[in-house]
């Protein structure tokens, strides 16, 4: 019987905090339905720091078990004027852990740059532990280092 593996750990990268608008439905089938969620600003603080633009969306599937299915896009100028393309795919499970009011949302964001300094971003793998709010959502980044 082979051991169980040891757990990856994790480290803290930085927090995205993206401003949202309400979302607008799109599509309706059964007790499914897919809204878009207008990305209207926001910042990013911790080992990169910078701005979220406006113009990207958050793609949310309801889902009729009660989980949601979520895809943002969005773009980033940083401090120093690079720009980071974010591709963030999650999911919000309907049970919340002990404690917690709403259910566990997590994603696996991926980033592309051409900044030299930046290319860590490009070169790693990532999650976020996210919070949604009426007016932003709040994703905790990790960087997975064994």
């Amino acid at each position: 019987m082979n051991p169980t593996p040891a757990t990856p750990e994790l480290k803290f990268a930085f927090t995205i905090v993206a401003e949202v608008d309400p979302g607008l439905p799109i599509e309706r089938r059964g007790d499914e339905s897919l809204e878009i969620i207008p990305i209207t600003g926001g910042t990013v603080r911790g080992a990169v720091n910078g701005e979220v633009q406006r113009g990207g969306a958050d793609w949310c599937l309801f889902r009729n078990d009660g989980a949601l299915n979520v895809e943002a896009r969005y773009w980033v100028r940083t401090d120093e004027g690079d720009i980071i393309d974010v591709v963030n795919v999650g999911r919000i499970s309907p049970e919340a852990p002990e404690g917690a009011a709403h259910g566990l949302f997590m994603s696996t964001p991926q980033f592309r740059t051409t900044a030299p300094a930046l290319q860590w971003l490009t070169q790693r793998v990532f999650v976020g532990r996210a919070h949604a709010f009426g007016t932003h959502t709040t994703i905790d980044v990790f960087e997975v280092v064994s």
